[in-house]
């Protein structure tokens, strides 16, 4: 069936955009630091984008403390800048040849300010998702249009996608509802 083979083309980047949700969301940590954090932040250096751990050793300094160390000196203000654009809840501080993330404890504020930060990430999920949905959508339209698939099939497709779309926005839901939840019991 030529729709199947349509809808199909959704699944893996349906499967990615939760994924992705996955990844962005276990780095918010709730209890004790990760590197998680930040080490993949995108620093736009000299005209290129690198990742903060291709640009500088990241290392802890007591229980709630990131230590970034470029290497070197001229990195610095492009690394702070990806910090404080990355909007991880923490201001970086410039101390000398270092830059300092210090994490403030879990007070009520700071959770709203996680939790927030998840309902963005989920946010973005869902319009990932959409505009897959409307992607393929209008790949199935054309198809009927130009004969390949029946009217019939296009609306069987239309469902199929319809399905595959709930099952994504369900499974994005509850990622972000079981993060929030360890974040108001933590």
């Amino acid at each position: 069936m030529e729709y199947q083979k349509i809808t199909d083309k959704i699944k893996p980047e349906l499967d990615k955009a939760i994924n992705f949700l996955e990844r962005e969301i276990s780095k918010i940590r709730i209890s004790g630091i990760s590197i998680d954090l930040i080490e993949d932040i995108e620093v736009d250096c000299f005209g290129q984008k690198m990742k903060l751990k291709q640009l500088a050793a990241i290392s802890f300094s007591e229980s709630r403390q990131i230590i970034i160390q470029t290497w070197d000196d001229s990195y610095m203000e492009a690394v702070q800048g990806a910090i404080e654009k990355a909007n991880i809840g923490v201001k970086p501080i410039v101390d000398k040849k270092m830059i300092r993330l210090s994490l403030p404890p879990l007070s009520e504020e700071y959770r709203q300010d996680l939790i927030k930060m998840i309902s963005e990430k989920k946010e973005g999920a869902r319009r990932t998702v959409r505009h897959l949905r409307d992607e393929i959508w209008k790949e199935i339209q054309n198809s009927e249009r130009e004969g390949k698939i029946s009217e019939d099939d296009k609306y069987r497709a239309k469902d199929k996608l319809e399905d595959l779309v709930s099952d994504t926005n369900k499974k994005i839901e509850e990622i972000s509802e079981k993060k929030k939840k360890e974040i108001t019991a933590g």
